[in-house]
């Protein structure tokens, strides 16, 4: 039997109720702005549910634990936001010809060992770590004699799969180079879609991670959390920006989106571009090498 779902959107208190409770959990606020996109999507989750009432299926979600997949279904819902590879081009210019050209030739005079940590912090659906590795293996001299771990983290468990999968639409590959393409993906036969090749993916691993929780893992050289910081309100995006931080070896590069405004939250790390920080090397780790 077909579910009835509601034809009217979330009124306020509904949407009030459901925005505490993301933001408990995520640290992410729903303005009164999302009414209609949140009123649409949770209509989703009651048509696959069967729930007929946005009460009912609130207080369904509110028994959840975070490993339940209806609750990972509904987040997935609400998080999803449009994601592609390249993105944001100025910063991936930097990152192929000026940061990696830099560690490689610090690695060949003994600056530095061959070894490269990169976390993608919010990485949704795996574009942003797949664009990274496209670089890396591109234009990191010797990168067979490298130790390279590209390591991707969401909120989202249905977003994580897409992302071990590594099938991304037309749409989503329409700013990767024609050689990156090439060289680094398969076209998916009978669709007009692409498979990330395993030469690349053998790069990445991906986790479930809330940012607002610590992330145990060794230091990173360059963390990007880009376009994520957006939905966050102060107190939410200082704790994010807290433990993301702390993940970063001295001398470590940060990357944010270009309109996240996090400048004022990051006046402990040098400031190289509005997106582009650096973490301090302790007084004794200047000038050693890594």
């Amino acid at each position: 039997m077909a579910v009835s779902l509601p034809t009217e959107q979330v009124s306020d208190t509904q949407l009030a109720r459901y925005a505490d409770l993301i933001y408990v959990r995520t640290g992410i606020r729903i303005s009164s702005q999302k009414k209609t996109l949140l009123s649409n999507r949770l209509r989703r989750r009651l048509r696959a549910t069967g729930i007929t009432g946005y009460d009912a299926y609130l207080k369904k979600i509110k028994s959840l634990s975070k490993d339940d997949p209806e609750w990972t279904a509904f987040l997935q819902e609400i998080t999803t936001h449009e994601s592609y590879l390249f993105r944001d081009i100025t910063q991936w210019d930097w990152f192929r010809d000026t940061y990696l050209s830099e560690i490689s030739s610090q690695a060949r005079a003994g600056e530095r060992k061959k070894s490269l940590r990169i976390w993608s912090a919010a990485c949704s659906t795996g574009d942003e770590p797949y664009t990274i590795a496209c670089c890396v293996l591109d234009r990191l001299v010797d990168v067979s004699q490298w130790q390279v771990d590209i390591f991707g983290t969401d909120i989202g468990m249905g977003a994580l799969e897409h992302a071990n999968e590594g099938v991304y639409s037309k749409r989503a590959m329409q700013g990767v180079p024609e050689t990156y393409k090439r060289r680094f993906f398969s076209a998916v036969n009978g669709t007009d879609t692409w498979k990330v090749k395993p030469v690349l993916q053998k790069h990445v691993r991906f986790k479930h991670h809330n940012l607002l929780q610590p992330l145990k893992e060794l230091p990173f050289d360059l963390i990007f959390v880009k376009n994520v910081l957006i939905y966050f309100d102060t107190d939410s995006k200082t704790k994010v920006l807290h433990h993301v931080v702390n993940q970063l070896s001295p001398g470590g590069m940060l990357v944010t989106g270009p309109a996240e405004g996090t400048s004022d939250l990051l006046k402990h790390l040098d400031r190289m571009q509005g997106w582009l920080h650096q973490k301090q090397e302790s007084s004794s780790a200047r000038g050693k090498s890594r």
